[in-house]
């Protein structure tokens, strides 16, 4: 399932975003959604999961400030950054995946898209 993320942005040290995850091309509610993000230089990051049901889980770097949500008649998934750092500059992307506890995206395969730049500076 190929899935689009959006709402990046600038935002300030201690600032929020919400991002968002939708599908043009299949309904999402059956599927456990993963978000991500890949730093400059760096490898991708799993942050964190919701499962079809809405179990979530966050890794350890977020979890506190960031939280994962679905509206399933919006076909949409969210992730709410609060608290954000310059640290969590990179390029966010979402993904279908397995979701449970203390899985951290090792077993991911998708087909990502171009993601979307969130950058924290002041």
């Amino acid at each position: 399932v190929q899935l689009q993320a959006s709402g990046g942005g600038l935002v300030q040290p201690g600032g929020s975003l919400r991002l968002s995850c939708t599908s043009s091309g299949s309904t999402l509610d059956s599927f456990a959604i993963g978000w991500f993000r890949q730093a400059p230089g760096k490898e991708r990051e799993w942050l964190s999961c919701i499962t079809s049901r809405g179990a979530n889980y966050y890794a350890d770097a977020v979890k506190g400030r960031f939280t994962i949500s679905r509206d399933n008649p919006k076909n949409t998934i969210y992730l709410q950054m609060n608290s954000l750092k310059p640290e969590d500059t990179a390029v966010y992307y979402c993904a279908a995946d397995f979701c449970y506890n203390g899985y951290q995206g090792s077993r991911v395969q998708a087909s990502w898209d171009k993601g979307t730049q969130v950058t924290v500076s002041s």
